[in-house]
């Protein structure tokens, strides 16, 4: 057939004729053998005369072969591999992606065959569960989950960080009102104290405040400075897991659904303190010394007979420095800002510069070199922390802090009647000059 092609280039099927099947090609040149015309044969065959005389002057059966066309979508295989991945398998996502970072216009229909081949690599690899077993102390998974919580009688969200050692799945879990670094880095703190030790190696999710960037292809890992700085103090290595792969860290992503569903769910608390409490409590009493699904055996005892002694030593190392200390000037509302949050000060620093320690749970503020006020760190952007005491003393009438957007209340007109007795002190100063200060009526 490579013969007949390469002696007759120009010999093609024509789109518009039938493609015949090889037997009846067989039959074409038999009969030509016999010295039968091509018009008697395709007589005699019922097929176009125009079929016998390529058939036969190939001299052999020629498949149809429809030309190779270059579409739209070549060159970008790897790139459709990648996003595919990245959003989940939604190939309508994918072509929303192809639009804006390609410049590439195809229909659904397209994208959805030109994936098709990633589709049963993607899921079977989500389903895939490599059970990743790890030598005594060396590998601690660290991760976040969250849950809304009835505390002190309001629903609030809590931050529920989890840790788990990867041999004997003893745990540690700390509820925080964020997710930022500084609750990271409070978590595994805490978790070093509660194991007694330091394990080889951390394995964490590729959260922002930890990882900078994770080349999916090239696995090149850029872990945030301080984490490195946070390593290094306690002498652990910090790993990420692959992206959009949670499985790899499967050991703590069960952990976080187990501390969820039983330590949290359906329970009401009276105070961020009874959450802790509840937590220690439950790790002690319950998730310690259950029976492990996979190893068969309490958390507790694997961990005391073969994983205590395989930890790092502390050492006696201090914590980790990782409180923020923040320059800030009051502002008019006495109120310093701190991550979009304002936190109250005591009016009569208005316009003064003072330091702000950021720590993982709270907000320290001095001035002077003196504690003037302490507040818990808010979880949400564009909230007040404000405290009544702060504006003790403060001319007019009681302070009522205002919402974000809300106008300031108008001012009473004063009686035309007797005037008001002056004013004795560091206060005999006119309402109106502390009105301008704060920037409204009080």
């Amino acid at each position: 057939m490579k013969e007949a092609r390469e002696q007759h280039p120009g010999l093609r099927v024509s789109r518009r004729e039938r493609m015949q099947e090889p037997e009846a090609v067989a039959q074409m040149l038999a009969l030509a053998r016999l010295g039968w015309g091509t018009k008697r044969i395709a007589r005699e065959l019922g097929v176009a005369r125009n079929t016998v005389k390529r058939y036969v002057a190939a001299g052999c059966y020629v498949p149809y072969r429809s030309p190779a066309r270059e579409g739209k979508l070549a060159g970008l295989a790897t790139w459709l591999q990648v996003q595919f991945a990245q959003h989940r398998g939604n190939c309508d996502v994918v072509r929303q992606e192809l639009q804006r970072q390609q410049g590439v216009s195809v229909s659904l229909r397209t994208v959805e065959r030109a994936c098709r081949d990633y589709r049963a690599e993607w899921a079977a690899q989500a389903r895939a569960t490599v059970r990743f077993e790890t030598a005594p102390g060396q590998q601690l998974q660290i991760d976040f989950g969250s849950a809304t919580l009835e505390i002190d009688g309001a629903r609030q969200k809590v931050h529920v960080f989890v840790a788990t050692l990867g041999y004997s799945r003893l745990g540690y879990v700390a509820a925080f009102r964020h997710e930022r670094q500084a609750a990271w880095l409070a978590g595994l703190e805490g978790a070093f104290a509660h194991f007694g030790g330091i394990p080889r190696e951390v394995l964490l999710d590729n959260a922002k405040a930890l990882v900078l960037s994770h080349d999916i292809q090239t696995r090149e890992v850029r872990f945030n400075e301080r984490l490195l700085a946070f390593a290094r103090h306690w002498g652990f290595t910090p790993k990420a897991c692959a992206p959009f792969r949670p499985r790899t860290k499967g050991k703590d992503e069960n952990g976080v659904g187990y501390v969820k569903k039983n330590a949290l769910a359906g329970h009401v608390f009276a105070s961020w303190e009874a959450l802790s409490a509840h937590l220690v409590r439950w790790q002690r009493e319950v998730s310690d010394v259950r029976c492990h699904g996979t190893t068969a055996e309490a958390p507790r005892l694997r961990f005391e007979r073969d994983e205590r002694a395989a930890l790092q030593p502390l050492a006696g190392k201090p914590p980790f420095a990782q409180a923020r200390e923040l320059q800030r000037v009051v502002s008019s509302e006495a109120c310093v800002e701190v991550d979009t949050n304002r936190y109250s000060v005591p009016w009569r620093l208005i316009g003064e510069s003072v330091s702000v320690l950021v720590e993982a749970d709270s907000i320290a503020v001095r001035h002077g070199g003196q504690a003037v006020a302490h507040h818990v760190l808010l979880g949400g952007q564009r909230q007040r922390a404000i405290e009544p005491a702060h504006f003790d003393g403060l001319v007019g009438r009681a302070f009522q802090p205002r919402t974000e957007g809300e106008a300031a209340p108008a001012v009473p007109a004063p009686p035309s009647a007797a005037p008001a007795a002056p004013l004795s002190g560091e206060l005999a100063r006119p309402l109106a000059d502390y009105e301008a200060v704060t920037g409204g009526s009080f």
